[in-house]
């Protein structure tokens, strides 16, 4: 594999990649090769554990006056997420950094719900999951490491409620689905409560877990916070922030396939008015796939904290990652089933491309003017680059009559280029006083930004060839002959401006009422760069819930909301000229659940109901298939079950469960009703359990299963993946009070499922793309 180091463009550039001296000297040793094109400095970790696990790996803490020594292992000792709060009280900003009396954020029960951790993805308020009227889930970075997920969407899925992926090459990996509603138009992506608008059904920014101090998910509708395209739910990576102690931390694994991982971490004071957080990851591996399988990327973060004065902050960030993933597009079926045989081969040519760029700019500023109020600002720019250049549809022939009876037949020789650049500002006021003798917090802001896109591509996709299943060459993308020339195609201009309000106001001691609104009106000006002609349009939505929280004892909650939602039609940047016509698809959610912090913080649980309906979706009209009409409709309802308990001092369960009827309720193609089908890649039944068990001194054993449903490829239930059970497994040993070596073993019964598929027009299973074979890692870990 070619490196990727020697990619960088300018001298520049390269010298950027070398200011991290210790990754590039780590790395050569590791044997890792990394781009350095646009690499820029590194960002945040999250705060020692209060509630070490049982095999802690603490670090050695240094404040500015004083210097203390390394903590020693004890018996954990459970302590509520709530009681730690009164002992540290907290100032909470909507970035969703809490800073304790001292001033810095110190993470609590690295485990379990956090119900009693203040999280600002469903609420501007920063208020904690127990005190918001929506199903908000906060899941640590420890517990991230700890169960070996190096993905953000192995961390969404492996334990929150409810989520799959409905990742792929195309959709840049980190497609998600919940609550009915799939792909990136409808479940929002965040990093660090910045949302970078979607070109084309893509979104390859966050990726690597290493950076995340936390990861915070909020299922249901969330227009109302954070705009068009957030019907099913949002997830927000945040990622670690400078600390006035000091934290250094390394990783390094090593796994089957040739699989090598590296990531290290520093923060700290620089003085008592400047601190910093710098990370670094690299992974490669050479794939379990037999061609063309390898894979690497490369994530730099980076963050410097000022604090100019008492009460002023300055946050200036910024993060980079260069992904080379996986260039697969599926296996096809052979006389419609699946066969064994090629279940490890890639029908992906030889000189297959996909790489993604990203670079994400940030600087903050919190002002807090007195108790009472605050304000806060951050200013963006968001650049992506894209490239793909792939065969992406493969088919048996299973005519006899065909010349090519027996091959695969591969087409859609695709070459796209994306190139997006988003610049913005997000402000907002918090103003917390008393209304009539009641507790009051009100947040009032504005969001606005500019998106510049330009597509490149080759279209009309043409090409075809045709290869033996068992045996074949993978041949190069350009041996058709013919093939279009891959030319910019077309450009848009997006400009989107927002107005949003939060209030919380606590009626008596034990009930709260809180709601929102936001107003937003999106331009876009689209132009071919073919034929010069071009169109715009203009939207205004607006977004609004109201709910109300009910604490009947501390500790236990029970809510209830209502709230509404836009989405795209497809994408926004990229709306279409058949899209024109039409206006945003609407939506709405009724939610009522119950969420308690029970037996001295030893455990937690939360429970949902929801029903939600999308209205407005582009169907075909039933009696011209020519003729497209915003008149369908789609439905979801279900119950979702999260708990977590500390079942002895050794012994400790987390899982969750996820059921729901999902639904076309009027939806036309080509004349054919598909009212009462199930809308494709949604599985109506999701379950998760972790254990965790310290069976000796220094030894913890990790157990994960994970469950997932039937889920649909089309759009008229003929073509279906099966349901399948994953087992993940691995055993911890703290070498040192500091470190842990880590054996980890996933899919350990080699379970052969699918994560996404395509069907014929008859509606037989074309092809299924398969997930991760059995496979294995060491890794150890240090903190210092």
């Amino acid at each position: 594999m070619s490196s990727l180091f020697s990619r960088a463009g300018s001298v520049s550039e390269r010298r950027r990649l070398l200011a991290s001296i210790s990754f590039v000297a780590l790395s050569s040793c590791f044997g890792f090769s990394a781009s350095a094109q646009d690499a820029s400095p590194p960002a945040e970790e999250g705060t020692p554990s209060a509630n070490s696990s049982s095999v802690p790996l603490p670090s050695v803490v240094v404040s500015t006056q004083q210097k203390k020594k390394p903590t020693t292992k004890k018996k954990k000792v459970v302590q509520s997420p709530a009681a730690e709060a009164s002992e540290n009280p907290t100032v909470v900003g909507n970035n969703g950094n809490e800073t304790d009396a001292t001033n810095e954020s110190r993470e609590t029960n690295p485990s379990g719900l956090n119900l009693s951790k203040p999280a600002t993805s469903g609420s501007r308020l920063g208020l904690t999951p127990l005190e918001t009227p929506a199903s908000v889930e906060v899941i640590s970075g420890e517990t991230i490491r700890e169960r070996g997920q190096t993905s953000v969407v192995d961390a969404v899925t492996q334990n929150a409620a409810g989520f799959t992926s409905t990742a792929s090459p195309g959709n840049g990996g980190t497609g998600l689905a919940t609550r009915g509603f799939s792909g990136h138009g409808s479940v929002m992506q965040l990093y660090d409560g910045t949302r970078m608008y979607v070109g084309s059904g893509t979104v390859t920014f966050p990726f690597n877990t290493w950076t995340a101090d936390r990861i915070e998910v909020l299922r249901g509708p969330a227009s109302v916070l954070y705009g068009e395209g957030a019907i099913g739910g949002v997830i927000n990576v945040v990622p670690k922030k400078p600390t006035d102690y000091f934290v250094n931390e390394a990783e390094v694994a090593v796994g089957t396939d040739f699989s090598r991982r590296i990531g290290l971490g520093s923060g700290g004071p620089i003085n008592d008015r400047l601190s910093y957080r710098i990370d670094v990851a690299g992974e490669q591996s050479d794939g379990w796939l037999k061609q063309e399988g390898e894979f690497q990327n490369l994530a730099l973060s980076g963050a410097v904290k000022l604090k100019a004065a008492p009460g002023l902050t300055f946050t200036l960030s910024n993060d980079y990652g260069y992904q080379e993933p996986l260039r697969y597009f599926g296996m096809p079926f052979i006389d419609g089933r699946m066969d064994k045989r090629i279940r490890f081969k890639n029908f992906n040519v030889e000189d297959s491309e996909v790489r993604y760029r990203d670079n994400w700019t940030q600087f903050k500023t919190e002002w807090q003017a007195n108790d009472a109020l605050t304000f806060r600002n951050t200013a963006y720019r968001l650049t992506s680059h894209r490239h793909w250049r792939n065969i992406e549809n493969y088919a048996y022939v299973s005519n006899l009559a065909d010349p090519h009876y027996g091959q695969i037949k591969r087409d859609d020789y695709i070459e796209i280029y994306h190139n997006q650049e988003q610049i913005g500002d997000r402000f907002d006021a918090t103003l917390r006083h008393s209304l009539f003798g009641m507790k009051n917090e009100v947040v009032a802001g504005f969001d606005v930004n500019k998106i510049n896109f330009l597509h490149s591509n080759n279209s009309p996709y043409s090409g075809t060839s045709w290869v033996n299943p068992y045996n074949f060459n993978s041949g190069s993308f350009y041996d058709p002959i013919n093939l279009p020339p891959t030319v910019a195609s077309f450009k848009t201009d997006t400009f989107q401006y927002s107005l949003f309000a939060e209030d919380r106001l606590a009626v008596t001691e034990k009930l709260a009422l809180v709601g929102g609104i936001r107003l937003e009106r999106p331009s876009i000006e689209r132009m071919s760069l073919i034929t010069g002609k071009g169109f715009d349009k203009d939207f205004s939505a607006v977004s609004w819930r109201a709910g109300a929280v009910y604490t009947w004892q501390p500790g236990l909650a029970f809510y209830g909301s209502y709230s509404t939602a836009v989405d795209a039609l497809g994408n926004l940047i990229t709306l279409s000229q058949a899209q024109v016509p039409f206006d945003l698809a609407t939506g709405r959610q009724v939610e009522v659940g119950v969420k308690q912090d029970f037996w001295n913080g030893r455990g937690e649980w939360t429970f949902a109901a929801y029903d939600i309906v999308k209205k407005n979706l582009l169907t075909q009209d039933p009696n011209n298939s020519q003729i497209t009409q915003q008149v369908g409709q789609q439905s979801s309802r279900g119950l979702e079950l999260s708990a977590a308990l500390q079942l002895t001092d050794t012994l400790r369960a987390e899982g969750n469960i996820a059921v729901l009827q999902a639904q076309y309720d009027e939806f036309w193609v080509n004349g054919v009703s598909y009212a009462g089908k199930v809308p494709t890649n949604v599985p109506q039944q999701v379950a998760n359990l972790w254990l965790k068990w310290n069976f000796a001194p220094r030894w913890d054993l990790i157990g994960g299963v994970r469950w997932v449903g039937t889920t649909y490829n089309d759009q008229a239930n003929r073509s279906s993946r099966p349901d399948y059970v994953l087992f993940n497994a691995g055993i911890d040993y703290a070498v040192t009070e500091n470190s842990t070596l880590s054996v980890r073993g996933y899919n350990l019964t080699d379970e052969i499922y699918a994560t996404g598929g395509g069907a014929n027009s008859d509606g037989s299973t074309r092809s299924w793309t398969l997930g991760r074979p059995r496979s294995a890692e060491v890794a150890y870990r240090i903190k210092f």
